[in-house]
């Protein structure tokens, strides 16, 4: 076979190899230099290997990251768990986990002063979707390493918590005399400021809301109160706005003729006190106004009239045209620090007022018969103080509406009950005794209010009976009211509205209802009264004390038979306890 020649290139490459092993081992030897286009190669590979791992690393982050739950795992909030949940029922198991604790009595110490607090009261709310939308934002690596606790978003009213502290931290220290301005008659008596010691809103309210749901207790701090206004100012605002304010009147222009704000209104409604930081705040009062104004307001206004239920018909509503007092409070401000012989001029807007209730409101209501009445009774004719209370009551309550669902509480209608709301002196029940208070006989309005409710087949929700027994009320479904811890709520558990008709007479008081009836009748059963105490005997030589005759204590049970078709279909269990009245006998007397 004849032999190939040998290529220029295996010829080359046959040297090379003789030459390389003529001079001995590799590593002795100088490495040849690689060419330019093969570093290009190797790069290029060595890119796209990187690039390669990070995309398929990326990508299973991504993927993690996708499939990961809205609350980081092991995420807790106030021993709750709600790492590895949805957003959803991380809401539900903080609702479920905290049913048990979010409504319970909030127990504060003002130094050593205990005070209990009911979080309505002082609007103090966990904000449950704030709180898990924080939790989703929570770094979930933190949360793998062990920081998985997540605050709670609390809040609270700073001025209601504030207030509902104040007696217990007046009584711990000598509180601040904050400074201000008050009538008497027409001459303006100054308050000057007088640091103390008291409560502060930012502080009080971050050690309430940073323990609330936490700790079984918080411990609220006492701090130095520095009025922000000093005597000098209260002096300035005495020369230059309070004197000069009911030193004349002010003329007030209308579209219906003129009217005239005279010192005493002004007096009346211009308030000048402080506000939570001890600084001067002088204003008019609108409600104040309003309501020292009236004579004169008579004159030019229209009083919108709602529609009501009176003889079995429906009495139509009609709109009015009242003077804006809001706008008519500011717009006094800046006139009444003028002296008299300067312009001392406004003018008022009429505004167009509608009806609270209107007529096809009430008949779409349902609002058609009367479903119930209650009648009490009681002396000294309409002058004495506790007469003025009930009827003062009754007129409030008087036309107000209860929709279906809604839920109707006394307390929350009237507001307070002091002399302001023009509220006198008469007997209430304090600790078990008789003793002269402010808003006395509201118990009897609360009474009658309560079985005019309970005999329209209303829902009971909040009611408590007399801790003594009198012979005037019907015993067992009676009840007492104290602004505002005792209070009166009925619910509206019908498909149907219900107004509520006061009316009185010389001697009597009435509550009726109106609405659609559900029962055709609802009646009272009671039992024997049992377990009797007798009264003690007390002598009392006070000034205020009240005789009394004294009567026995007794415990006894109440149904509440509801009737349809001539046919029971339900009872509703009431009892109580009363206790023995003592016997008072006031030394010194005839």
């Amino acid at each position: 076979m004849d032999k190939q020649p040998e290529s220029p290139a295996a010829s080359a490459s046959a040297s090379a190899s003789a030459a390389a092993a003529a001079a001995g081992p590799l590593r002795d030897r100088p490495q040849p230099a690689k060419s330019t286009a093969s570093l290009t190669r190797s790069r290029g590979w060595l890119i796209a290997g990187i690039s390669t791992a990070l995309v398929l690393v990326l990508g299973g982050v991504v993927t993690a990251y996708s499939a990961a739950p809205d609350i980081p795992r092991g995420v807790s909030v106030l021993g709750i768990t709600i790492g590895g949940m949805s957003r959803d029922d991380a809401r539900a198991a903080l609702n479920a986990g905290l049913a048990d604790r979010i409504d319970q009595p909030v127990h504060v110490k003002v130094q050593d002063r205990p005070v209990d607090l009911n979080p309505a009261d002082v609007g103090l709310s966990l904000d449950v979707d704030a709180t898990v939308e924080r939790a989703a934002r929570h770094n979930r690596l933190l949360a793998l390493l062990g920081r998985d606790q997540v605050e709670p978003v609390v809040n609270a009213d700073g001025k209601l918590l504030v207030a509902a502290l104040k007696p217990a931290a007046d009584a711990v220290g000598a509180p601040a005399t904050m400074p201000a301005i008050r009538f008497d008659g027409l001459t303006p008596q100054p308050v000057y400021p007088v640091p103390g010691k008291g409560l502060e809103i930012s502080t009080t309210t971050a050690a309430v809301t940073r323990s609330w749901l936490r700790e079984p207790e918080t411990v609220v701090p006492i701090v130095d109160v520095v009025p922000a206004s000093t005597p000098a100012d209260v002096d300035r605002m005495l020369a230059e706005l309070a004197r000069p304010a009911v030193a004349a009147g002010v003329a007030i222009d209308t579209d219906q003729g003129p009217l005239t704000a005279g010192p005493e209104s002004i007096a009346a409604s211009l308030v000048i006190d402080s506000d939570e930081f001890g600084k001067l705040n002088p204003h008019v009062d609108e409600t104040a106004l309003r309501n020292a104004m009236q004579p004169e307001l008579a004159r030019v206004e229209i009083t919108p009239q709602s529609a009501t239920v009176g003889d079995g018909q429906i009495v139509a509503s009609s709109g009015g045209t009242l003077v804006d007092t809001a706008k008519l409070a500011a717009d006094l401000m800046p006139v009444l620090p003028k002296a008299p012989g300067a312009e001392r001029a406004v003018r008022a807007a009429l505004k167009q007022v509608e009806p609270e209730t209107t007529t096809a409101e009430l008949e779409a209501l349902g609002i058609r018969e009367q479903v119930s009445t209650f009648t009490t009774y009681f002396s000294g004719g309409l002058d004495s103080g506790r007469s003025i209370n009930i009827i003062t009551g009754a007129k409030k309550v008087d036309g107000a509406i209860v929709k279906p669902g809604e839920t109707f509480s006394l307390n929350g209608f009237t507001g307070p009950r002091g002399y302001e709301q023009g509220y006198k002196d008469a007997p209430i029940i304090m600790n078990g005794k008789l003793v002269p208070g402010v808003g006395g006989g509201m118990s009897q309005f609360t009474t009658t209010l309560f079985n005019a409710a309970y005999y329209a087949g209303m829902e009971d929700v909040e009611h408590q009976p007399h801790t003594l027994y009198f012979s005037s009320y019907p015993s067992v479904i009676e009840a007492t009211i104290f602004y505002p811890e005792l209070d009166l709520k009925f619910r509206n558990d019908t498909q149907h509205g219900v107004l509520i008709d006061t009316s009185y007479t010389d001697d009597s008081i009435t509550v009726s209802m109106w609405s659609t009836k559900v029962y055709d009748k609802i009646r009272t059963e009671w039992s024997a009264k049992r377990d009797f105490t007798e009264p003690e005997e007390i002598q009392s030589s006070g000034s205020d004390c009240i005789a009394r005759p004294g009567s026995q204590g007794f415990r006894q049970d109440a149904w509440r038979i509801f009737e349809k078709g001539g046919k029971e279909v339900r009872r509703e269990k009431f009892s109580w306890r009363y206790d023995a009245e003592p016997r008072v006998t006031c030394r010194g007397r005839n």
